[in-house]
């Protein structure tokens, strides 16, 4: 009898330890920037992509504002709506910074000390059910930990794929402010020498036709943005969501417990 006690007494002692272990040293690594060092720098880079994307389609947007006539209006309506689902995936960004600690903090703060109070309990309870539970909760907190890293590692590997396309379309926007604002400056010397109407006229027509070429350029930059915000919007908001369903999934075949179990042990009657 004497020796149950002691071997409980040890074990009680062995999960005291887990549960201090997992607040004071594992939680505290886990919710360290420097744990999460290529995570943190691949969402910063991923940000810093997004936020060039937004001031390179604004600046096309407000570029084409200042071209002669309405031809390449509604383009730049396009473009400054893009700004918007931009927004979206920056924000998505920082979510999934946040996430990086918080996990780590439920799981070791919270879940894993609650699993170790079942397991204490069951030393004299000696209740399988507790077991399970127990199991069950340190699953699903080592799930919740890796889910964030798993869903940037995926998406990494899909930006690799479109990064030189992305370059292309900075570059590409560059190029066609440029133009514009060489356009624009022609049409404003055009205007200011007006007294010389004939000249004016076949100069105006040149600048016209200029004006048209740009807007093809600006169409096809404009086609360049949108395929670039599909990528983003697939890499920092649809496969987080879809790792998540996938862990919940998972968790859900994992963390099933059987209600007859809690019957045989007399939880709950129905």
């Amino acid at each position: 009898m004497e020796l149950v006690k002691e071997r409980k007494s040890v074990k009680l002692l062995i999960l005291c330890m887990v549960a201090i272990l997992s607040i004071f040293v594992l939680a505290k690594i886990t919710t360290s920037n420097e744990f999460y060092a290529n995570s943190i720098a691949s969402l910063d880079e991923k940000r810093t992509t997004v936020m060039e994307l937004t001031a390179a389609s604004t600046a096309v947007s407000a570029a084409i504002t200042l071209l002669p006539g309405d031809v390449a209006t509604p383009i730049a309506e396009k473009l400054a709506d893009l700004s918007t689902y931009f927004l979206v995936v920056i924000c998505a960004i920082y979510l999934e910074k946040f996430l990086l600690s918080v996990t780590g903090y439920v799981t070791f703060v919270i879940l894993i000390p609650i699993a170790c109070a079942c397991l204490a309990i069951n030393l004299w309870a000696n209740q399988k059910v507790l077991k399970e539970i127990a199991l069950r909760l340190c699953v699903f907190g080592m799930a919740i930990v890796l889910i964030i890293p798993a869903s940037i590692k995926i998406s990494n590997l899909i930006e690799n794929t479109y990064d030189a396309s992305i370059q292309t379309t900075l570059e590409t926007a560059k190029q066609s402010i440029q133009e514009m604002e060489e356009t624009t400056e022609a049409a404003q010397e055009t205007e200011e020498k007006g007294f010389l109407s004939g000249l004016v006229s076949k100069v105006t027509e040149g600048i016209s036709n200029t004006v048209t070429n740009v807007s093809e350029k600006v169409q096809h930059v404009l086609n360049n943005f949108i395929e670039a915000l599909a990528v983003m919007l697939v890499t920092s908001c649809i496969i987080p969501v879809l790792v998540i369903l996938f862990f919940v999934w998972i968790s859900k075949l994992l963390l099933g417990i059987n209600l007859d179990a809690w019957r045989e042990h007399g939880f709950f009657t129905r």
